[in-house]
């Protein structure tokens, strides 16, 4: 009974609820303004070029290999 009556006074405040006058949403007007984008280019950080090389060594007993190619007893294949 307890359950039933806190039903439906939940569904009554939120018949209540939603029954109120919403606002109105309010209209704004935009506006459009051009957009003019003026790159100058200087001819002085053309020329300087560095080139920066990250270098990675990767040798055929790595560390790194090791642990991704691991395998354990259940990788291995049976015999059915």
């Amino acid at each position: 009974m307890k359950a039933i009556f806190t039903l439906l006074i939940v569904i009554f405040f939120g018949t209540l609820a939603l029954a109120q006058d919403s606002v109105m949403e309010i209209k704004v007007s935009t506006l459009t303004m051009p957009i003019s984008m003026k790159v100058d280019v200087n001819a002085t950080q053309t020329s300087k070029k560095e080139v920066k090389v990250a270098r990675l060594y990767m040798f055929k007993n790595s560390r790194v290999k090791k642990e991704l190619a691991f395998s354990t007893k259940r990788n291995k294949s049976k015999l059915a």
